[in-house]
């Protein structure tokens, strides 16, 4: 027991060595290390937003070429349906 309580006194001794400059280090050290990962949060944050901004741009263009296709689509058949009407006339006078 004795073994014991002497290295618990030396364990003691060796933690109140610890200066105040060491402390302040430690404490500087982690400080940083939790500004690293607040800033590494905050860039994954903005890469994904970004990712998000560039795909919502890319489906807005995807709608507007898909409308403008079936808007030139319906003027095309509205075309042919004339032309062939105005054809059947013609051949039903006999031009």
């Amino acid at each position: 027991m004795n073994k014991l309580a002497a290295l618990a006194l030396v364990a003691a001794l060796g933690l109140a060595a610890c200066s105040k400059k060491t402390e302040g280090d430690v404490g500087n050290a982690a400080n940083a290390v939790g500004s690293d990962i607040g800033n590494t949060a905050e860039a994954g944050v903005n890469s994904v937003d970004n990712a998000l901004n560039a795909a919502g741009n890319m489906m807005d263009n995807m709608a507007a070429n898909t409308g403008n296709a079936a808007e030139n689509a319906s003027a095309n058949a509205a075309n042919a349906a004339g032309n062939a009407a105005r054809d059947a006339g013609n051949e039903a006078k006999g031009k």
